[in-house]
């Protein structure tokens, strides 16, 4: 029977955090698995958490959001540990890309039968941060200063704390001059941002990268360039279902190594986590990191 240890931000998700962990718990102890838990005080101790129980042979769970789903599996990933996630965050869009349930029991029975599956991981690499591993979406402007506000917030939560931010951010941006290199190929972009994503899904929910498979090896680059700010307001709305991808001032590419600078100081953010400032150099890791789940993404 397997053998589990979950690593828990004690932060994320509240009494539901609590109450999804304490039901799910009962449900893998009555079925014979093994399950240790441990709080973290930080990302980088859930990190060394997730490394010595994976040194064990344990099955991690990685227990909040986006922040310590994509730190512990980009710790994770190249060990052979095998990653579970139980969402209970903000945002939870790495689970929701894998088509992960919330209720208890529909989650344990995958925590339980599932076999593993290999998906990419994003390697990150820049000055202030040498070399971070991370899940989801990697996303420099606008989003990036949204993000910080949402992380902010104290009475706004899940989509609505990024909604807030979104509007905030996009007050006081302007458009910033981009040039992004993709498997050698130089691109110019003048405009809010650009996200490079292995996750369909960021910022709680939003379909950012429709095409973007977490499987297939490959980075989705979306570019989303200069337009009026009621243009703008309306495409994060069209986010909601991914129909943005069909307007001219969107343009998706895809590659498995690229570069992204800009001629001013612009933060860029990942897995909800990093905060940094451009330039960044991103590589996918293809099938790196084991992880249970049971629908295709």
């Amino acid at each position: 029977m397997r053998q589990f240890t979950a690593v828990v931000n004690p932060t994320a998700g509240g009494s539901t955090g609590a109450a999804t962990l304490l039901r799910l718990a009962r449900l893998l102890r009555a079925a014979g698995a093994g399950l240790e838990t441990e709080y973290s005080h930080s990302l980088a101790h859930a990190q060394d958490i997730a490394r010595a129980a994976g040194e064990r042979g344990r099955i991690v769970l990685a227990v909040g959001g986006d922040g310590i789903a994509g730190g512990i599996g980009g710790a994770l990933s190249g060990t052979g540990t095998v990653l579970g996630l139980v969402p209970a965050g903000r945002g939870n869009d790495f689970a929701r890309a894998l088509d992960l349930p919330a209720d208890p029991d529909a989650l344990a029975d995958i925590l339980l039968h599932a076999e593993p599956r290999p998906v990419d991981t994003i390697e990150v690499e820049s000055a202030v941060h040498p070399r971070t591993v991370v899940l989801g979406s990697v996303y420099a402007g606008v989003d990036a200063e949204a993000n910080r506000h949402a992380n902010n917030a104290r009475l706004l939560r899940g989509a609505a704390s990024y909604y807030a931010g979104g509007l905030r951010a996009v007050t006081g941006w302007r458009p910033a001059d981009y040039r992004v290199t993709v498997d050698g190929e130089e691109h110019t972009h003048r405009g809010y941002t650009v996200v490079v994503a292995n996750s369909p899904y960021y910022g709680s929910g939003r379909l950012i990268a429709p095409g973007a498979r977490v499987d297939d090896g490959l980075l989705d680059v979306v570019m989303i360039s200069e337009a009026p700010r009621r243009l703008f307001f309306t495409l994060m709305n069209e986010l909601k279902d991914g129909s943005h991808i069909r307007r001219p001032e969107v343009r998706v590419l895809r590659g498995r190594e690229l570069r992204i600078e800009a001629d001013r100081p612009v933060p860029y953010g990942a897995d909800g986590e990093v905060d940094a400032t451009l330039p960044v150099t991103l590589r996918v890791r293809p099938g790196d990191l084991p992880v249970l789940y049971g629908a295709e993404s």
